[in-house]
């Protein structure tokens, strides 16, 4: 994963594509642009067989060349700030090494670097140079200054944890307002990570998290609550107040909207 500090210190965690899936993507993309040269030569050989001679062939066969193998992949990358049919099909973007959006001139300068590394010499200069860097970039990227971001990430469902039922009636009158945020993260984190950790670690942090947690919580748990069942039932009693305030400050919002647009309009 890559890490970008932003100009306001926001940090950006992207992650670089792997060198397997940017070389399908290169694949797709080499090939549609060969298909279409070949193609379109095809279209025009009846023309340049009978109203062309040798060095008008010649002239037209290297203009297409170049409109299927260096215009069109540059205008495209252009126009769509880095996408391209592979990228879209593997869900990749090229982008700045700051992770800006790409312009004419990063990919003016990787469309006319890929006609050398990926056509005449059949990728093998990319390949060298992707597979020994941790971006796996090719040579266009190097002298560009871009590189193969991941746009689709798999996403995770988390099941949110639910009271116990044997702490409902406690925890319902419970005093938790004042937990504050960053207490409130580390425990979310802690229930989220805590299947995957070993045994002891996950009783000896259960146990500092609650007791951290029992002083802005009143009243008590009863006696012999496992801490991190104490954990869980404070996270979703708190999660469940916050949804709630939340709804009715959108209910009381929405009320004023309608009373403010059903007063009469006076001059």
């Amino acid at each position: 994963m890559s890490n970008i500090v932003t100009g306001e210190a926001v940090v950006l965690e992207l992650r670089p594509a792997s060198f397997g899936v940017r070389a399908v993507s290169s694949i797709i993309d080499c090939g549609t642009n060969f298909l279409l040269l070949v193609l379109a030569i095809a279209f025009f050989a009846e023309t340049l067989q009978l109203n062309f001679d040798a060095a008008a062939a010649q002239a037209l066969s290297l203009t297409l060349f170049v409109f299927f193998l260096v215009i069109v992949p540059v205008g495209v990358e252009t126009l769509t700030r880095g996408k391209s049919l592979g990228r879209l099909i593997m869900g990749l973007r090229i982008v700045r090494d700051d992770g800006g959006a790409i312009r004419f001139r990063h990919a003016l300068i990787r469309g006319l670097v890929g006609v050398f590394e990926l056509y005449l010499l059949l990728g093998s200069v990319a390949f060298l140079a992707a597979l020994f860097n941790d971006r796996s970039k090719r040579v266009g990227d190097l002298l560009a200054g871009t590189y193969s971001m991941r746009e689709r990430v798999g996403v995770i469902h988390q099941q949110l944890p639910h009271t116990p039922p044997q702490l409902v009636p406690w925890v319902k009158l419970a005093d938790m307002g004042r937990l504050p945020e960053s207490l409130a993260r580390r425990v979310s984190q802690f229930i989220t990570q805590a299947p995957k950790m070993i045994p002891a670690s996950r009783q000896h942090l259960a146990v500092d998290l609650a007791t951290e947690t029992a002083q802005y919580v009143s009243p008590a748990p009863p006696p012999g609550t496992a801490p991190e069942m104490f954990l869980i039932a404070v996270m979703a009693e708190r999660r469940e107040r916050d949804f709630a305030r939340l709804t009715r400050q959108y209910e009381s919002s929405q009320q004023r909207s309608q009373r403010l647009h059903s007063l009469p309009f006076r001059d």
